[in-house]
């Protein structure tokens, strides 16, 4: 049997930012058939990589090659907002050629137009209503659509395109949890080449292989994301065993030369008393002690090297464990006692989404999951709220020191260092004080001076979050909205660690159900036609 084909190939690839700053060097991929979750941490290079291989940019050296037409979905899409529906799917000049021939313009530029694709407007419509779009017809203009149902557009024009190498970025970023469902479906029936970035793990589970960008490197698991954790695990467990074993062996070794060190010692003291009571003839002397010093020199030599075989060991050991490092605080400042009245809203009618009937009340360290279809409301509730925007009638009242979480992380100032940024919302704090607080979020030494416009997107997340939870007064209600988009599956965990620590009052915009479900939601409000309550198990039912 001959072996599958490869689609897309990189050897010896290096690519440099435009300011020096490298990215990769000799870098190596061969991909086939199938689908493959492509993970790692932020700023590795997976988006970069995506754009290599969609020609937008191009390598400093090495080779690349992609066998077929590539099509990409990337992490943000826009369109113009005057381009109609059937120009972004890609259809309009063969549709309006097979109009002009249903009028009697049957020219041959016309035929030549549509050649065999006479069903264009049957498949197009066919294509937007299995993503949920059927209602959004070929003729309204793109400035009509939100930004959920701009991605699901994209999708759709490239499952009309059907190219040989799909590319998806973050796909899910602002899919409500239907939509989510339908381009897990279209991920699923995929029968050629697909590479895609992803936080979501409910869609990396429907992969066939996982590749872990590490350090310039990629690592291959088969299998979709629950059993690349399994594998994973495992490895880990071995390599902290392996751990343990050199660092007994650089002890041992340690306690060796100590020992060697000490027999030596003693022959020279024995060696010297000799000497003075001059028992032998002196010329014997002399070659017992050349003789001895040559022998403690090979045995001084022989324990020093295995003593640095064993710590070269060690240290191979330990790169081998991971060092996904987890946000660990201590909060009491933003403790909310039990009852205690936090957030209240009196028939609040926002500018946008559905109002809310009657007074609604936040009482104590809740914390609430805000679900609803894009489109619903919830960031402009979330911003009417934190005093953003104002209602068009009723009231929002914050009882407690709030901040926001804001889905662009814009809270930050570019210029400024992560020290200075945190320093703004804490102007009380000493630098020392500050940087010990920072440490926990993982910003030591010198990464805590680091100006916020070079930081990578977890690494901005966390400067964020570090800004919010340390401001003064310590905020007793904290709102995000959609605070997973675009982190990677450590930068979750992190900010799940973070949550595990905070003690105030929580509302969590989000269609991240597994993530929702980590951080200990106690009520599920689901927003449509008004603010309801729903259940975890309802918003999985959707799901399905």
């Amino acid at each position: 049997m001959s072996p599958a084909p490869t689609f897309i190939t990189c050897s010896d690839l290096s690519f440099d930012w435009p300011d020096g700053t490298p990215v990769f060097e000799g870098f190596q991929l061969a991909v086939g058939p199938g689908r493959t979750g492509l993970i790692g941490r932020n700023g590795c290079g997976k988006s970069t990589l995506l754009k290599l291989i969609a020609g937008e940019l191009t390598p400093s050296e090495g080779q690349l090659a992609v066998a077929g037409t590539v099509g990409q979905l990337p992490q943000t899409v826009t369109f113009d907002t005057s381009l109609r529906v059937d120009e972004a799917l890609g259809v309009r000049t063969t549709r309006a050629a097979l109009h002009a021939i249903e009028a009697g313009e049957a020219t041959e530029a016309n035929f030549a137009a549509v050649g065999d694709d006479w069903d264009v407007e049957e498949r197009a419509l066919a294509t937007l209503d299995q993503l949920g779009l059927g209602r959004i017809g070929l003729d309204r203009t793109t400035g009509e659509l939100s930004g959920g149902e701009c991605v699901l557009l994209r999708l759709a024009a490239l499952l009309l395109s059907r190219p040989d190498v799909l590319l998806l970025d973050e796909p899910t970023n602002n899919l409500d949890l239907r939509a989510r469902r339908r381009l897990y479906a279209a991920v699923e029936s995929w029968s050629g080449v697909l590479l895609l970035v992803s936080h979501d793990r409910e869609l990396l589970d429907r992969v066939d292989q996982i590749a872990d960008l590490r350090d310039g490197e990629l690592r291959w698991y088969g299998g979709n994301f629950t059993d690349y954790e399994e594998m994973l695990a495992a490895e880990q467990e071995a390599a902290e065993r392996m751990v343990r074993v050199a660092e007994g062996d650089v002890q041992r070794q340690k306690r060796e030369l100590a020992q060697a060190h000490a027999k030596l010692a003693r022959r020279k003291r024995y060696g010297q008393k000799m000497f003075e009571n001059k028992r032998e003839p002196k010329i014997v002397m002399g070659a017992r002690k050349r003789a001895a010093q040559e022998s403690a020199g090979k045995h001084r030599i022989m324990h020093t090297e295995k003593l640095a075989e064993a710590e070269e060991r060690l240290d191979q050991a330990e790169l081998a464990v991971r060092d996904d490092a987890e946000i660990r605080i201590k909060l009491p400042a933003t403790q909310v006692p039990p009852g205690r009245r936090v957030l209240t809203l009196s028939a609040l009618h926002p500018v946008h989404g559905a109002p809310v009937a009657g007074e609604w009340e936040l009482r104590g360290p809740e914390r609430i999951a805000l679900v609803g279809a894009n489109g619903s409301g919830k960031t402009t509730l979330l911003r009417t709220i934190a005093g953003e925007l104002a209602p068009l009638s009723g009231e929002s009242v914050t009882h407690v020191p709030a901040r926001f979480l804001p889905q662009r992380l814009d809270v930050l100032d570019d210029e400024r260092s992560v020290v200075e940024n945190v320093a703004r919302f804490a102007p009380h704090a000493t630098n020392n004080l500050i940087r010990a607080r920072l440490a926990h979020f993982l910003f030591r030494g010198a990464r805590a001076d680091r100006p916020a416009r070079t930081l990578s997107g977890g690494e901005r997340f966390r400067a964020t979050l570090a800004a919010l939870l340390l401001a003064e007064p310590a905020p007793q209600l904290l709102m995000l909205d959609e605070p997973t988009n675009n982190l990677d599956l450590a930068s979750v965990r992190q900010l799940t660690d973070a949550l595990d620590s905070y003690e105030g009052a929580l509302v969590v915009a989000s269609h991240d159900v597994p993530f929702l479900e980590s951080i200990g939601i106690t009520r599920w409000l689901l927003l449509d036609d008004g603010l309801r309550p729903t259940t975890a198990e309802e918003v999985h039912r959707d799901l399905r």
